[in-house]
């Protein structure tokens, strides 16, 4: 049994989720994200969530060690029922099966919401997060050459998809665009 609880995030949350976020934005290629975030733009982000869309937290010992969610994968119509993946654990709970737990519930959480696939995309430098999604029955679509830069260099990275048993036609709310 974890020694974590994993459940919908809360705006009381998002201090905790920004700071573990950031921490990625300045320490790592994790993310493509140069410039830390600000409280009132991860606010909206969070006001911008829906049920096909959500943010969970992992908390032990009443601290938010991790978050996920699960994001639009474009934002044209026909794109409803695909959706992208984050995994963030704060950097002192690595190799502890936060990660796995959290990745798991929003694969959990995207089945519920009747979404079709899941994808996710990652540095090929970060071989933990990829090892992840591969061992969790994501496979491999692609990788795109040099289309990031951070930290004085180019990067790679490589495209993960799951698909799910669900309708093909998404139950959430379609965007108009």
């Amino acid at each position: 049994m974890p020694a974590f609880t994993i459940r919908p995030a809360t705006a009381n949350d998002l201090d905790a989720v920004r700071a573990i976020f950031n921490y990625y934005v300045t320490h790592s290629t994790c993310t493509f994200q140069i410039a830390p975030e600000t409280a009132e733009e991860r606010l909206a982000w969070f006001r911008g969530r829906t049920e096909c869309h959500p943010v969970t937290v992992a908390e032990a010992g009443g601290e938010i060690i991790g978050w996920a969610a699960l994001s639009p994968w474009k934002s044209r119509c026909a794109y409803a029922g695909s959706a992208e993946a984050s995994v963030y654990v704060h950097h002192a709970h690595h190799r502890r099966g936060v990660g796995k737990a959290l990745l798991l519930d929003l694969i959990t959480r995207a089945r519920a919401a009747g979404l079709h696939t899941i994808i996710g995309g990652t540095t090929t430098d970060q071989s933990a997060s990829l090892a992840l999604q591969l061992a969790l029955g994501f496979e491999s679509v692609g990788t795109f050459r040099e289309v990031g830069y951070k930290f004085d260099r180019w990067l790679d990275v490589t495209y993960t998809q799951l698909m799910l048993t669900g309708a093909p036609v998404p139950a959430c709310p379609s965007r108009t665009a």
